[in-house]
């Protein structure tokens, strides 16, 4: 049932925009979603499935690119939005396949993965994440981004959240490569700011994308901007602080220091 909501309210945002092509790119995020769905269950694995999320990310993004793609009149807002998104689908689909080679397993899907149903309905939520995330940036490449002042300034944004997320991202892995800080929490660093700096950064990142294409969107179209709206709700209530919290209360939570933490440090940056 869930994954029929999923599907239907991704298909619905981008059935308002009127754009055939931004149609067809969210009917083939889940298509690619569902095929990959099949193995992985066979398998009885989730190690591809951080991956398969950044390839259908590319894809769909190439697939608006080569669309309204014309060697006679480059669009040069097209080209660096599309790099951009696809630079960062391949850093963070890596780093988190390297991940969870490293550790053997990822423990979120331990149980989900059993059942058919569920571990389908995380598929389609990939697929839906792809969906609404990059909606803005699809239909915009769909009509042709406009560099102008918003351009720039959401590129700003943008390269903000990147750098913040690769930062974060690099000193929690170092953190927890020294074997000193085994079954510790990390508290320094960007770490010492924020209690999830990364996903502050990815927040920031597709806010960023959303001001580069809010020039090129009119009408209904603007529904597409629901991106980084989704993208705060999908890590701080779904698939990211919340399940990380739960498990830190569990294994820190008699300690004094980690709540001083928690209650000295805001989850991303002041109200937020």
């Amino acid at each position: 049932m869930f994954s029929a909501i999923a599907f239907f309210f991704s298909y619905s945002i981008a059935y308002l925009t009127g754009i055939e092509v931004v149609k067809n790119a969210v009917l083939l995020a889940f298509i690619i979603q569902w095929i990959l769905f099949v193995p992985a269950y066979l398998l009885q694995t989730e190690k591809f499935y951080d991956i398969s999320g950044s390839i259908t990310y590319i894809s769909v993004v190439s697939y608006c690119f080569l669309n309204n793609y014309d060697p006679l009149f480059l669009n040069i807002g097209n080209i660096i939005l599309s790099i951009i998104i696809i630079i960062w689908a391949l850093r963070l689909g890596t780093f988190l396949f390297i991940r969870i080679k490293k550790a053997g397993e990822d423990i979120r899907f331990r149980e989900i993965k059993k059942s058919p149903t569920r571990f389908f309905m995380t598929w389609t939520l990939q697929g839906m994440w792809v969906s609404l995330c990059s909606a803005c940036a699809l239909a915009g490449v769909a009509k042709g981004i406009i560099i102008n002042n918003y351009f720039y300034f959401g590129l700003a944004i943008f390269l903000i959240g990147f750098i913040l997320e690769i930062i974060a991202d690099n000193q929690k892995t170092k953190f927890r490569s020294n074997p000193e800080n085994k079954d510790k929490f990390i508290n320094s660093g960007l770490w010492k700011l924020s209690r999830h700096p990364n996903y502050l950064g990815e927040i920031l990142l597709w806010l960023g994308i959303s001001i580069i294409s809010l020039s090129s969107l009119e009408g209904l179209e603007l529904a597409t901007l629901i991106s980084p709206l989704f993208t705060y709700l999908l890590l701080v209530y779904v698939s990211g602080i919340r399940i990380l919290e739960y498990n830190g209360d569990k294994k820190w939570g008699n300690l004094n220091s980690y709540k001083d933490y928690k209650k000295n440090t805001p989850r991303l940056i002041g109200f937020l």
